[in-house]
C-alpha cells in the first residue's frame, strides 16, 4: 500500500474531490501567524458534540515522541516511518474554520508520519481558548463530522473512500479531539492506525 501514489485530496462543498496529484502532497507548511484558505470537510453522519471539561493548564509537548505511548511510537516507526519527513507539508485539517484557527498563531506542535506521495498522516497538537474550542466543535459538527464523548473531551471523525488515478480504493479522513484548552487534529491518507487518537489522548491527558 505504501507504493501507491494517490490523488491530492481537496475537501470541498461537503464532498471529498480527487485532484490530479499524489497522496500526502506538498503544500505550504502550516503557518503560525497568518490565516490560510482551504475547502470545508465533507458531510457525513453527525451527532451533537458535548462540551469538553475545563483544562486551562494544557500545554503543547516539547517533541512529537511525547505524543505517544511507547507501544504506539514503536508501531508508527515500524509501519510508516519516518517521523517528520520534510517533504510532507500538508495541513492537519482541511476544514475552513479549523484551518483559520490553526493558522492564527496558536501554540502548535506538528508531527507527520510517512513520505510525500505515499500513505501517511499529519497531526497537530495545539492550545486553544474556550471560544476557539467552542467554534471548533461547532465547525466540526456542522460540517458533518460524527462527534461523541471520549474521556473528558470530544472526538470528531470523518472518513471517505475515493478512487485514485490507478483505480485503487483510497481511504482519507480527519480526526479531531478537544478537551479544555487542548486540540489534537489529524488528517490522514490511507494510513489510520487503530487507536491512534485514543493513544494520544491517554498519553497527554493521563
Amino acid at each position: 500500500m505504501r507504493s501507491r501514489t494517490l490523488a491530492v485530496v481537496v475537501l470541498a462543498a461537503g464532498a471529498l474531490v480527487l485532484a490530479g496529484c499524489d497522496a500526502l502532497p506538498t503544500q505550504s507548511p502550516e503557518p503560525t501567524a497568518s490565516a490560510s484558505s482551504a475547502a470545508p470537510v465533507p458531510s457525513g453522519s453527525s451527532t451533537a458534540a458535548p462540551s469538553p471539561t475545563a483544562d486551562a493548564g494544557f500545554t503543547v509537548p516539547d517533541s512529537c515522541e511525547q505524543l505517544y505511548s511507547p507501544g504506539m511510537l514503536d508501531e508508527l516507526n515500524r509501519t510508516n516511518p519516518p517521523l517528520n519527513d520534510p517533504g510532507i507539508t500538508i495541513y492537519a485539517t482541511e476544514n475552513v474554520e479549523a484551518l483559520e484557527i490553526l493558522s492564527s498563531g496558536i501554540p502548535t506542535l506538528r508531527c507527520s508520519w510517512g513520505v510525500a506521495g505515499e500513505p501517511g498522516l499529519v497531526t497537530s497538537v495545539s492550545v486553544v481558548s474556550a471560544d476557539q474550542s467552542a467554534a471548533l466543535r461547532d465547525a466540526f459538527s456542522s460540517s458533518g463530522m460524527a462527534c461523541e464523548a471520549l474521556g473528558s473531551g470530544t472526538v470528531c471523525r470523518i472518513e471517505q473512500q475515493t478512487i485514485d488515478r490507478n483505480d485503487n480504493i483510497v481511504s482519507i479522513g480527519e480526526t479531531h479531539y478537544l478537551q479544555g484548552s487542548g486540540w489534537v487534529a489529524t488528517h490522514w491518507v490511507d494510513f489510520a492506525p487503530d487507536g491512534y487518537t485514543e493513544d494520544i489522548v491517554a498519553t497527554l491527558w493521563s
